[in-house]
Formats: C-alpha cells, sequence, structure tokens
C-alpha cells in the first residue's frame, strides 16, 4: 500500500479519495478480511479448491505448503479464484483480484522439501494441479487469522490457520501430458518443456514444479511458489531461445503497447540476434516507492544466449511472453521491454499480470511498423511519459551501431 500522509487520511475518511487511489486501501482491506471472516468459522472448512496451492519460503527445507479453499459454492465461481489469464481478459480491476484472493482460506501444513510424495500420496499435490475444482476438507489446529499476504511475485494469500489434516475428497483431473510427466524421469527442464509444448498452461506448470511432481524421481523436492515461478518462465524461455537461434532476423522494427493494474508496457522488437532489455520506472508514492520523490528507474541486460546483468521475476515474465510471439513468427529479434508502474498499482499481486499483460500486447499487433527513431521517442514519451528520456539515455540496443549494419536503416533514417 502507498505511504499515504496521514493527515490526508484524517481529512478524506476513506471517502473523499483525496489520494487519488481509485478507492480506501484501508476500509478495503477491513471490508474484505471482516467478509472472509464470516465465511470461516470454526475449525472444520469444506469447500473446492480452484484448485490453488502456494509453497511458502520460510524454514527451508522444511516447508509450510498452503492449501487453498475459497468460500464458494459452484465449481465455477471456485475456479475463478485462480484464474489469472480470465482476470487479464476480463481486465479485473485490482480491488476485484484482491477480494477474490482475501476470500480463500490457506490452510497451512509443515513437509520436509525433500519428501514431496507425502504430498502425492494424499494427492494433495494432485489436487493442485487438477483441471477442475475438486471437493477438499480442512481440519484446522486454531481459528484462521485475518489477513492478507502481499508479495511481489505470488498472488496475495488470504485468511491463513495451520491445518491438523487436509482430505481430497473429490478425484482429481489430471491432464495425460502431466500424468505422463509426473511417472516418467525426465530432468525438470526437459519436462517442463514438453508439458509447455503440449499445451499445458504455465501457472498449472507453476504448481507442479513448486510441489514435486515433475523432474529426476531421485531429485524430486518441493520448491517454494516464487522460486517456481521465475524457473518456469526461465526453462521455457531457454528452450525458446534455442529454437530461435539460426531463424532469420526480424526485418522490420514494431512497437506493441498494453496498459492493466496501472502496469504500462511499451515492447520494441527490431532486427537482431536475440538481446533483450529490460526497463522499470517506479513512480513515487506506488507499492514499493514509499519515501521516493522521483521515480526510481531498474534496468536488465540480457545477451542472445540468456546471460543477464541481473536476475528479475518480472522480467522473465515479459520475456517469455515476447519470445512466444517471435516463435509463432519464426523469427529472432532484439528487444526493449519498458514497463512503467504508476501509484495506483497499490497493491501487489503477483507477476502474472506482467505476464498476461505483455502477452496481450503481442498478441493485439503492433500500434506502429518501421517508425522512424524520432516517432519511436516520441510514442515512447506518450505512452510511459518521463521513463522515455531514461530509456534513450541507457539502452544499448536503441543507440547501438553495428559493424555490418546501423539500426538507422531499419528506423527509415
Amino acid at each position: 500500500m502507498p505511504s499515504i500522509p496521514p493527515e490526508l487520511c484524517t481529512r478524506c475518511k476513506g471517502y473523499k479519495r483525496l489520494c487519488g487511489l481509485p478507492t480506501c486501501p484501508i476500509l478495503d482491506k477491513f471490508r474484505w478480511q471482516v467478509s472472509t471472516m464470516a465465511n470461516f468459522r470454526g475449525r472444520r472448512v469444506e469447500g473446492l479448491t480452484p484448485p490453488s496451492a502456494l509453497v511458502g519460503e520460510a524454514g527451508y527445507p522444511q516447508v509450510r505448503v498452503y492449501y487453498m479453499i475459497p468460500a464458494a459454492r459452484s465449481e465455477e465461481e471456485a475456479a475463478y479464484h485462480e484464474s489469472p489469464q480470465e482476470w487479464a481478459r476480463r481486465r479485473e480491476p485490482l480491488s476485484a483480484i484482491i477480494r477474490l484472493r482475501s476470500m480463500m482460506l490457506a490452510a497451512g501444513m509443515r513437509v520436509p522439501a525433500k519428501d514431496p510424495w507425502l504430498l502425492y500420496e494424499t494427492e494433495v499435490s494432485l489436487a493442485a494441479v487438477s483441471t477442475r475444482p475438486v471437493d477438499s476438507e480442512a481440519l484446522l489446529k486454531k481459528q484462521p487469522i485475518p489477513r492478507l499476504v502481499f508479495n511481489g511475485v505470488t498472488k496475495p494469500v488470504g485468511p491463513t490457520a495451520p491445518a491438523r489434516k487436509i482430505i481430497v475428497e473429490g478425484s482429481p483431473s489430471i491432464p495425460r501430458a502431466l500424468e505422463k510427466a509426473i511417472s516418467d524421469d525426465l530432468r525438470a527442464l526437459d519436462a517442463v518443456w514438453e508439458l509447455h509444448r503440449q499445451g499445458i498452461d504455465v501457472y498449472t506448470i507453476q504448481r507442479a514444479l513448486s510441489l514435486g511432481l515433475i523432474g529426476s524421481q531421485k531429485r524430486r523436492k518441493i520448491v517454494p511458489t516464487r522460486w517456481a515461478i521465475t524457473a518456469v518462465d526461465d526453462m521455457v524461455s531457454q528452450h525458446l531461445r534455442r529454437e530461435l537461434r539460426d531463424r532469420r532476423e526480424s526485418g522490420e522494427v514494431r512497437i506493441y503497447y498494453r496498459e492493466y493494474l496501472g502496469n504500462k508496457f511499451l515492447v520494441i522488437t527490431m532486427p537482431g540476434p536475440g538481446r533483450f532489455e529490460w526497463f522499470e520506472a517506479w513512480h513515487p508514492a506506488g507499492v514499493w516507492t514509499m519515501e521516493a520523490r522521483s521515480p526510481i528507474y531498474w534496468k536488465v541486460y540480457e545477451d542472445p544466449r540468456g546471460r543477464q546483468t541481473s536476475s528479475d521475476g518480472g522480467f522473465s515474465a515479459a520475456r517469455m511472453a515476447v519470445l512466444e510471439e517471435l516463435a509463432k513468427r519464426g523469427e529472432k529479434a532484439d528487444v526493449v521491454i519498458v514497463r512503467e508502474i504508476l501509484p495506483s498499482y497499490y497493491a501487489p499481486v503477483g507477476n502474472w499480470h506482467i505476464r498476461e499483460t505483455v502477452k496481450q500486447a503481442m498478441g493485439s499487433g503492433p500500434i506502429a511498423v518501421n517508425p522512424t527513431l524520432k516517432e519511436v521517442m516520441e510514442l515512447l514519451k506518450e505512452k510511459t511519459g518521463g521513463s522515455a528520456s531514461y530509456v534513450k539515455t541507457h539502452s544499448l540496443l536503441l543507440g547501438l551501431r553495428r559493424r555490418a549494419r546501423s539500426l538507422a536503416e531499419f528506423f527509415s533514417l
């Protein structure tokens, strides 16, 4: 939540919206917690997992696995609590996504990371990768704690409670390709790629890797969800890069754009061997810039072999979406991605929206083809504001001149 001066809150009292946000985060959080706790009373909770599960990092190698059960009455309603692709398609607002996540009970249990078979035998991990919601029951040790936990990579986690036992009452429906991957003895890199190649959605693959369902049989382990998300993005990207290595270079400069949840994304693809540049601009008074007085910038550079100047989960998610589109076109390209984060992004809901928004940008077609360099900078300024001057100054790809030919000829100069 952004750092809002308390003097402003006392004058506003949640209804004047003096902070400029579309809704009061303080009142919303209170409403979500109160309404959610009304749905979870007692120490026995029954419902449908969407499917959904999260593995925490604290205490590793003894990890806490959270099995999610929403206050939902139907399969369709339950499934929507874990539907990032559908949220993006419908352009659900930030408040709606937080509300959906706050309405799920997270029943937690400690499990040794090196023993994923404990979850497999009880079908907890299978229920978490099912193609449809699964009837479940959680017997709790304590009453749920009414809270919302936010993370920059994973989706928010609602009320939590330690579980004495989790019972999977329904029958999980596992995709045939995933069933085969579970029984096979493939290394994780190959299993992830094979599942992606066969059309298993990335979020199911993330949960499968996190819960220790795929990988070499003797080396499988439960992995914190935050690690698994970036690992899957990187593994898929690694294979896509190999596929594109010997393909022709793009013959055009294309610019794509999309905005969602107070995040703006501008993607520039241009002739080149497959280098990437990632720029982030965080505005003051945002979720991670409470005390900042001017925008904070972050940059990642990656060469054609995938070697980075630094790692970043948001970049991994965006890069995979771009590489998927390039693979469809059968061409490699140099890519500049600019992300601008506005103060209206007042609560982090995970990096799924980066992946989905960039995918939508690429899928909706370019907003400009073969613009002049001047037009590129004008579009940058129009779509991302003050980031344009920073990108112009710090971008190697937009300013780099090659020995054989320069970018100028592709920018119609």
